[in-house]
This record gives C-alpha cells, structure tokens and sequence, in this order.
C-alpha cells in the first residue's frame, strides 16, 4: 500500500516536492479534472499547483483554450486538456451520446411533445447547431427562445410529491455536447458557479478535433489512466471507463498490461512501469469534494480506510477530505465567515495535525471570504454544517 500511496503522492502532484507546471499539467497528472462541481476544477487545481488563481483556471478555460469541458466517462463532465478531445470522445463520450439520444427520444414520446422522438430530436439539433452558428455563442435559455423545437418541458412523476418537470433544451445540448458537436464555451457565472454559454465546438477550439478509432481511443486513454492510477484493479478500471468488461480486457491487451499483486488480489500494470517509486516526505492535502484522485478508484480502502461512510454518499459521491501522506485521514468544511476548519477521523500525530491545520489555513487565505457549496456533501460536511447553524 505504501507503494502506492507514493505514487499517488508524485503523479496527482500533491506532493509539495512533484507539484505541476501549470494547470494543463495539474489536470493531465490525473488524466482528467472532475468538473461536475465547478468550484471542484480550481480546488483540484490549487491542490496540485503553487501560485495559482482563479483566474489563471479561467485563462485556461476560457482565454487560451487548452483545457476543455466535456461529458465523458460514466455520464461524468470533465476538465482535460484539448488535444484529447477526440481521443476521449471515441473512446468515451460517443457511448454517453448514443444512451442519451434514445433516453432522450423515449422521454418525449412518454410525454406526449412528439410521436416520433428520435426524428424530432434530429430536427432540434440541427436547429439548435443552426442557432449557434449565427450567435457563436449562447446560453440554453437564448437557445431555447430562438429554436421553437426545444422549448417544451417534460413532466416527470406527476402524480407523486417528488415529481416536477424539466426543459427539454438542456436535454438536447446534452446530447450535442456528449456527441462532440459542442462545447461548454464561457461561464456566465462566477467561478464556483456554473452559468455556460455553448458554442460549435469547431468555432470554440478554431479547428475540429482529431477523429480517433474507437479501439486507437480506448488504448490512449488506458494507458494515461494506468500511468496515473496503476496499478489497480480491473474493477477500477471498468469503473473509472464506464464501461463494459469485455471492452477493457481487450483494451488491457491492446497496451500490453501486466498482472501484478495488489495487496493479495490481482491488478494490472504498464509492462514498462514497475519500477519501485522513491520514498517522499509526509505532506499535507485537502482535496474537493469530487476530486479525481479522491474519486479515482472503486476500491479504495488502501487510502480511504474505514471513513467511507463519514466522507462519500450513498451513491459513492465524494465530499471534500483532508489527506496526511498519501491517504485520507478526515474531511473539511468552512465556518459561516468562510475560515477552513478541519475534522480528523483518526490521530495523526502532534506534527502532522499541525502541519493539516496550517494548509487549512492557506486555503482559507486563497479562498478570501469566499464559502464552498459541495453538490453532493457527504455525512460529515453536513453534520459540521448542522454544528455551525446550532
């Protein structure tokens, strides 16, 4: 376990001694940043770079481009650098489209908007890409009002008190979006906010990605994944990839991986990456609810020892966790005028709580007044919560 918790340490960067160049480098130490919270993309920044701004994310976001915002792996939106997007929507994000598409087209049919939902839904993309093409830039309510074929909402559970509805615009830019024929362009909002404007993903990057064979994809972004994360097991593996065994034992063949023994069981590794890591000092991290290294295994006990309950939700969401060495060791949260307080679930030692206490105290700095929200908060999060109301 120690072996990899160096490697943890070293290739995510969160040691002090291996921190990345810049924020293109911070996200490729773990392939691909967790965007679905958006203040988690700059924490997981912060986390792995020194001297880093919010605005230097944004730069990179939105100024100079080199990172992207995409659904790929597990329905998941993620934050990688530009020249993947063609690997990861072949090896990734076209499967997404193609379940999205017939969810989406079954849902309006059961509504009763269309009788023929995946005819309609044709016409509302090319209309939706129509529209864009003469803003360059939109938000899906200047969508919306401009493509008639998108303005409907559908019901769900009308008859139950959870129920509601939802607008189907979303809907289609998602599909467009997992297809790769658009991007998240600019954020209206602040940065711990989500508020995107889309655009044509040719006119968003100036060219059109690399088109990729599915199988050249798939090989790529395992072997990027097994460099960051490896080694570990097949099950982490299919997890992480969203998708099915039979495709990642073939993939797995393809780079030539090798078993290895994980504490007992089997996992797999580069052939070319078996060399022992060199040790590390002790360090301190606090990490985002959601982010990628936190996030980044299904079987986790090697770093996250029995605090599961206390630090991810029921459906396997991390929230935000203090790491000592290379393994988790509590969670974080902030007190109603934004200071970072710390909940340790086991003794760290005297140095080492120290050292996690003036880290909480940096971060509490950099985030100057400004209070985080997780969207999944997990146990702990919310009982500190409840401790800072009472």
């Amino acid at each position: 376990m120690a072996e990899r918790r160096v490697r943890l340490s070293q290739r995510h960067h969160l040691s002090p001694a291996h921190r990345a160049g810049d924020v293109v480098a911070a996200a490729e130490g773990v392939v691909c940043l967790h965007g679905t919270d958006p203040a988690t993309v700059y924490l997981s920044a912060w986390a792995r770079l020194d001297g880093l701004g919010p605005a230097d994310v944004d730069r990179a976001l939105y100024v100079d481009r080199t990172l992207v915002k995409h659904l790929a792996m597990r329905r998941t939106l993620w934050v990688f650098r530009r020249e993947l997007l063609g690997v990861i929507q072949a090896a990734a994000s076209q499967r997404v489209a193609d379940q999205e598409r017939k969810r989406i087209a079954q849902d309006v049919e059961r509504a009763g908007l269309v009788d023929d939902g995946a005819a309609w839904l044709t016409q509302a993309q090319r209309a939706t890409l129509r529209a864009l093409d003469a803003y360059g830039e939109a938000s899906a309510t200047e969508l919306r009002d401009a493509v008639e074929l998108i303005r409907g909402s559908i019901e769900y559970a009308p008859h139950k008190p959870w129920g509601g509805s939802f607008p189907v615009a979303p809907r289609v830019l998602t599909t467009l979006s997992a297809g790769g024929q658009v991007l998240r362009a600019t954020n209206r909002g602040n940065w711990y906010s989500s508020r995107p404007s889309w655009a044509r993903t040719a006119h968003w990057l100036g060219a059109k990605p690399e088109q990729v064979a599915e199988r050249d994809a798939r090989a790529e972004l395992v072997r990027r994944w097994l460099y960051a994360f490896g080694p570990a097991t097949v099950a982490d593996l299919r997890w992480w990839l969203g998708s099915t065994l039979t495709a990642v034992r073939a993939t797995l063949a393809d780079v030539g991986a090798v078993e290895v023994d994980l504490h007992g069981e089997p996992g797999v590794a580069l052939a070319d990456d078996l060399d022992e890591t060199p040790a590390i000092e002790p360090y301190a991290a606090l990490l985002p609810a959601l982010d990628p290294t936190t996030m980044g295994w299904t079987k986790r006990g090697w770093y996250l020892g029995p605090h599961r309950e206390a630090l991810f939700d029921t459906a396997g969401n991390a929230g935000p966790t203090v790491w000592w060495d290379g393994h988790i060791v509590g969670g974080w949260n902030q007190t109603d005028g934004g200071e970072v307080i710390v909940a340790l679930l086991e003794d760290v030692g005297t140095e080492a709580k120290a050292a996690i206490e003036a880290h909480a105290a940096r971060l509490t700095a950099w985030l100057d007044g400004v209070r985080i929200t997780p969207r999944f908060p997990s146990l702990l999060w919310r009982a500190r919560a409840s401790d800072r109301r009472g």
